[in-house]
């Protein structure tokens, strides 16, 4: 696929080498989510879990704006009635629910962050924000609550104080608050934002993908469950490593001090 492809959802897809760039693209109404974006979202995400010629994948936005959140005009009733579902084949993108992704996302921030953009963040694994970007969880100023594990994950990365503040007051915050809070890792202008997410994407890419996975798998494990489960998977993969031609070739091009050349096995 040498360009990017529209979902039914309004969700772009397009595969450069090894790097799955997923967009969110319905501008005009500030890259709200609704149902149908939603499942065009876990969609996309499932496609690049699936892809083995995929290793990572960038999340960024169409437009001015990354996502003012959820469509509750559209998709509160869905919600309240028990509509709303994943369909079999996709991710969660919020990662509340399983299937979860094993591969790493990288997600480029900028504009409007409100709600969804923040816990898309939390469950993302790199996250760079443009230094225009302004963010806010603003699910109490509605009548709601965080959905998409901002209630677990914003306490972890921020701090009890600082999380419990913006989510029970709605105020909102901008890029540099949202790095000293550890929800981004990088704050960039606006028009470096997605050249460093590629950037960033190719790096990842271009390390050895069974190295990828093992470090994915054991950090999943710590993540969704605790320290123990997540150092139980890594001695496994581990052991599975050491036998490989990668990890032969690893070694060797350190030693002869050139690029190495991964093929997975």
């Amino acid at each position: 696929m040498s360009e990017a492809n529209k979902g039914p959802g309004r969700v772009t897809r397009e595969e450069r080498e090894h790097v799955f760039l997923i967009g969110l693209d319905r501008a005009g109404k500030r890259n709200a989510l609704d149902s149908a974006m939603l499942v065009d979202l876990a969609n996309a995400v499932g496609e690049y879990d699936r892809n083995p010629d995929m290793r990572c994948a960038v999340l960024f936005a169409h437009g001015d704006h990354f996502t003012a959140g959820l469509d509750l005009m559209e998709l509160a009733p869905k919600l309240a009635s028990g509509e709303f579902s994943y369909p079999e084949g996709s991710i969660d993108p919020f990662g509340v629910t399983e299937p979860r992704r094993s591969k790493p996302l990288i997600i480029a921030l900028e504009g409007m962050c409100w709600t969804a953009a923040i816990e898309l963040a939390l469950n993302a694994d790199i996250v760079l924000a443009a230094d225009t970007a302004r963010f806010a969880q603003v699910e109490v100023l509605r009548g709601i609550a965080p959905a998409g594990g901002a209630t677990v994950r914003f306490p972890q990365a921020a701090g009890w104080s600082d999380a419990m503040k913006y989510m029970l007051t709605g105020q909102e915050f901008d890029a540099q608050q949202a790095r000293d809070m550890r929800i981004a890792s990088e704050v960039l202008r606006p028009e470096e934002l997605f050249d460093r997410a590629l950037e960033l994407a190719n790096s990842v890419a271009s390390a050895a993908p069974l190295g990828i996975k093992a470090t994915m798998a054991s950090a999943n494990a710590a993540r969704y469950g605790n320290d123990s489960d997540g150092l139980g998977v890594l001695n496994e993969q581990l052991m599975g490593l050491m036998t490989t031609k990668d990890v032969q070739e690893g070694v060797m091009a350190m030693l002869e001090q050139r690029t190495a050349e991964f093929i997975g096995k």
